[in-house]
């Protein structure tokens, strides 16, 4: 028992002079895809890149296909420091941070490259302090495409086209003013019952991105492709506060760069994504047309504008400074 008493102090003497290797810190990451999507390549990427350059000092770990519940629960775990880390789309952040509502107003932006100059400038900048006072820390800035309307009965070319349809759409009051505006029926429905409700006729209709009618295979169901791209919604690569105020300064600058190179991994991603889910349906037999005038659909927002600036005036600047960006 002395022989290894004193083997066990020498132990403890030579630990003491030499340096030992910081204990890694586990980061949980939360993902609404699966992982072979464009996000999920680059959450991916984005966690290797931590790992390695951090020399192992954090070490992220991807949960995709929301295992960890869906995108409210994983807000509030973010909050909580539940989860470190995160791949969150604006449009169902309005209730937990007000100023995010002006990125769900239809027609914002002219395309997404006016969105992705928005994002990354300053403007950017100001909704990622709107974050930040929530316990949400904005790195980057994601595509998630533009959306459009789709329907199983004829093509879109007008918004008297939209009449009498019943559209489903996420649950946010913008998006249901704006069908309700241009003359359809909004219907909120969770993402997973609209396939059914095509196919049944609960639903005439439904708006997303090339990837997701793709993926999803309404487009089996819903022949009608009209190029609206009345929502182009950003999304972000989010780390908790919790988190972010335990990492020393030389590893944010790390985490910061990886999110970054992975913000533009996906934008890449989602840009060969989209045109291969276009041809896919346009291969199917889907009837996909451009919108010739879109000052039509855009003058009839005009009423969610004004509803919107009387209900939120502090939030009339972001919308003034976004359009100041598409001046010639």
């Amino acid at each position: 028992m002395t022989k290894l008493t004193g083997t066990f102090t020498a132990a403890l003497i030579l630990a003491g002079s030499v340096a030992l290797p910081a204990t890694a810190e586990s980061w949980r990451g939360w993902n609404i895809h699966p992982e072979d999507y464009p996000n999920g390549v680059a959450l991916d990427a984005f966690a290797d890149m931590v790992a390695e350059r951090t020399e192992g000092r954090i070490e992220p770990e991807v949960y995709h296909n929301a295992v960890l519940g869906d995108q409210p629960d994983a807000i509030e775990q973010l909050r909580n420091g539940g989860l470190d880390f995160a791949n969150f789309n604006m449009g169902p952040m309005g209730e937990i941070v007000p100023a995010t509502n002006v990125l769900s107003l239809p027609f914002l932006f002219t395309d997404i490259d006016n969105m992705h100059e928005v994002m990354d400038g300053e403007i950017g900048d100001r909704f990622a302090d709107a974050l930040a006072e929530e316990g949400i820390i904005a790195l980057s800035w994601f595509d998630s495409g533009a959306r459009s309307f789709y329907n199983t009965d004829h093509p879109i070319a007008t918004p008297a086209d939209m009449e009498g349809l019943k559209f489903r759409v996420m649950n946010n009051d913008l998006y249901v003013q704006m069908v309700d505006e241009l003359g359809g029926n909004a219907t909120p429905m969770a993402y997973s019952e609209v396939y059914q409700s095509l196919r049944t006729g609960v639903i005439d209709g439904a708006e997303n991105n090339w990837p997701s009618f793709d993926t999803s295979n309404h487009f089996e169901v819903a022949g009608y492709y009209s190029n609206t791209n009345h929502l182009i919604l950003p999304e972000c690569i989010c780390i908790s506060a919790d988190t972010w105020e335990g990492v020393s300064d030389e590893d944010k600058e790390i985490v910061t760069q990886a999110a970054l190179e992975a913000a533009e991994q996906q934008r890449e991603l989602w840009a060969a994504s989209s045109e291969e889910s276009r041809q896919k349906v346009l291969d199917a037999g889907v009837e996909v047309n451009e919108v010739d005038d879109p000052a039509a659909f855009q003058d009839a927002m005009q009423p969610i504008y004004t509803k919107f600036i009387e209900a939120n005036p502090d939030l009339e600047s972001y919308i003034d400074d976004i359009r100041a960006t598409q001046q010639d």
